[in-house]
């Protein structure tokens, strides 16, 4: 990836926000390029974090092993998102395992390096708040809809999510751009793959998704997925 390729990647991650095209610059040139295969972990859970990294190409879904060995999908990770920043910024041990959903390139840099930024851009710093708090509400929004919503609602909830995040518009709808699996779903909402398959069923006879395994979700009538989510 050339330097203008990361720089507009750069430009869409919350941790760089309001940096000028020269810091822009200072930070693209100081950055690594790793490539993954599809299945490959860029770190896995636990791992001490001696780095931070973000997307440039490709999708990676972000999945934690709890502790009664449970695997959750917490999300999936496109260009310009960020992974493993806060447990850099926290000192603390990657909180969970980012894989490759198909082949992948993240740019990367070292905790020393990201410390250096932070102490000549003091407007990272700022940001690198904003992120961890940001972090934070979304986890209490998570865990507030698993104890108290009803499984239709968490499951609109989590495709409204992913749509505001990457989704992308198509003739009928918005799309999700990259292989959701109705297991993926089904960690992520802390239900069964039964009851993801019974009610995506469901709405896609109602005309609300189209669902067909051999292609990317559609997101056919948001408004309706909302008011479900309410």
């Amino acid at each position: 990836m050339n330097i203008d390729a990361r720089i507009n990647v750069l430009r869409r991650v919350p941790l760089y926000e309001g940096l000028d095209d020269t810091a822009l610059l200072m930070v693209a040139r100081e950055a690594h390029e790793r490539h993954l295969e599809k299945g490959a972990p860029l770190f896995t859970q636990g791992e001490e974090a001696l780095h931070g990294y973000v997307v440039g190409r490709g999708w990676l879904r972000l999945e934690q092993l709890t502790s009664d060995g449970q695997n959750v999908v917490l999300r999936h990770m496109g260009a310009g998102d960020m992974l493993g920043t806060v447990a850099v910024l926290r000192h603390r041990p990657f909180p969970a395992t980012p894989i490759a959903m198909e082949e992948c390139m993240v740019l990367s840099w070292s905790v020393a390096r990201l410390s250096e930024q932070m102490q000549r851009f003091p407007a990272i710093a700022v940001n690198a708040i904003k992120v961890i708090g940001g972090r934070v509400e979304e986890l209490q929004a998570r865990l507030q809809e698993i104890a108290t919503h009803r499984v239709d609602r968490r499951i609109a909830a989590a495709l409204l999510r992913i749509v505001a995040q990457s989704g992308r518009p198509v003739d009928g709808g918005i799309e999700i751009p990259f292989s959701l699996s109705r297991q993926d779903l089904a960690e992520m909402t802390a239900t069964t793959l039964h009851t993801v398959s019974r009610i995506l069923s469901a709405w896609d006879q109602e005309g609300m998704i189209s669902s067909r395994r051999s292609s990317h979700l559609v997101i056919r009538n948001p408004e309706r997925l909302a008011e479900i989510a309410r």
